[in-house]
C-alpha cells in the first residue's frame, strides 16, 4: 500500500514538472499605444467618443472652437484683396507721359528740319531737345517709383497670404482626429471643457495586431532569432489556455534585471533580454494579460 502511494506521488511530481516545462518564458501582452493631445487652445465644442469605441485612421472625433480663427481668416482675406487692388497700373499712369514724349520727339524732329533749312535757330533746337530729355527722365523716375510701389504692395499681399495660411493651419489643428485605426482605451477630456496645446485628450491602440513581451536568459538567446515562429500561450485563469502563432520581431540588445512578475526556466538567472513577439488578436487577448511562450 505504501509503495502504491509513493508511486502515485512520484507520478504527480513528474506530471507537475512536465507542466512546468511546457513553456520557455513568460510575459504579458501589450500594444503600441498612442496618446492624442490637443494642438491648440479653445473649448471642445465636440468630442463624441467613448472608451471602447472603434475608430479608424483619420476619423474626426472632436473639434476645438474655431469661430475666432474663421473671423480672423475673413479679415485677412479682405485686407489681402484691398492690398492687391491698390497695386498701381503702371501702363495707365505712364501713358500720359509717354504721349508727351512722343509729341516732343515730333517737335524736335520738326525744329531739326527747320534748322536745316535755316528757318529755326540752334537755341530753339537745344531747348526742344532739353525738354525731351526732361520728359524721358520724368518717365524713368515714374516707372521706378511705380515698380517699387508695386513690389512693396505685392510683398504686403504675400505677407497677408502667409498669415491666412497660418490661420488655416490652426483651424486644421483644431480638428481632433484618430492617428491610427484602433480602440479608445482611455478618455481624458469631455465636450465643453477648455483645452490647451499638449493636453492629452484620449489614448488608443490597435488591438488587432498586438505584441507579447517576454524575457529570455542569455543561455536561451542562441535558440531565438528575429523572424522566428513561436507559440504563445494565453492564460485565462484555471486550466483555460489558448495557443496563438507568433513571430519574434524584436530582441533587446542590452540585458536587464528580471522583472518581479516574470518567471524564467533558470531561476538563478538575474539578467534577461526582452523580446517582442507579434501576435494576431482574435478578440480574446487583453492588454496586460499573462501568457507563456514556447519555442
Amino acid at each position: 500500500m505504501k509503495k502504491t502511494i509513493l508511486f502515485s506521488i512520484i507520478l504527480v511530481t513528474l506530471a507537475s514538472c512536465q507542466n512546468k516545462e511546457k513553456y520557455d518564458a513568460t510575459g504579458i501582452f501589450e500594444a503600441n499605444m498612442v496618446t492624442v493631445s490637443s494642438e491648440t487652445n479653445g473649448k471642445l465644442v465636440s468630442f463624441a467618443i467613448e472608451e471602447g469605441d472603434s475608430i479608424i485612421n483619420g476619423q474626426q472625433v472632436g473639434l476645438v472652437d474655431t469661430i475666432m480663427l474663421a473671423l480672423q481668416q475673413k479679415q485677412l482675406l479682405s485686407q489681402q484683396l484691398a492690398t492687391e487692388k491698390s497695386s498701381p497700373d503702371i501702363a495707365a499712369q505712364a501713358a500720359a507721359l509717354r504721349s508727351q514724349i512722343a509729341h516732343q520727339q515730333n517737335e524736335c524732329d520738326r525744329i531739326a528740319r527747320l534748322l536745316a533749312d535755316g528757318a529755326a535757330t540752334q537755341k530753339q533746337s537745344d531747348d526742344a531737345n532739353a525738354q525731351l530729355r526732361t520728359l524721358r527722365g520724368q518717365l524713368e523716375g515714374l516707372l521706378s517709383t511705380l515698380d517699387k510701389n508695386r513690389s512693396s504692395i505685392t510683398e504686403s499681399a504675400s505677407a497677408l497670404q502667409y498669415q491666412r495660411e497660418q490661420i488655416e493651419e490652426q483651424i486644421r489643428k483644431s480638428i481632433v482626429a484618430a492617428p491610427i485605426t484602433g480602440i479608445v482605451l482611455q478618455k481624458y477630456a469631455e465636450q465643453g471643457e477648455y483645452t490647451t496645446p499638449g493636453r492629452p485628450l484620449f489614448k488608443m491602440a490597435n488591438l488587432d495586431d498586438i505584441y507579447f513581451r517576454s524575457y529570455f536568459t542569455a543561455s536561451q538567446l542562441a535558440h531565438i532569432r528575429i523572424g522566428q515562429a513561436v507559440t504563445v500561450i494565453a492564460d485565462f485563469g484555471g486550466d483555460e489556455q489558448y495557443e496563438y502563432p507568433g513571430k519574434i520581431v524584436w530582441i533587446a540588445q542590452e540585458s536587464e534585471f528580471t522583472p518581479k512578475s516574470i518567471q524564467t526556466q533558470d531561476s538563478r538567472a538575474n539578467l534577461v533580454y526582452a523580446v517582442k513577439i507579434a501576435v494576431k488578436n482574435d478578440g480574446r487577448l487583453k492588454l496586460g494579460q499573462y501568457g507563456e511562450v514556447r519555442l
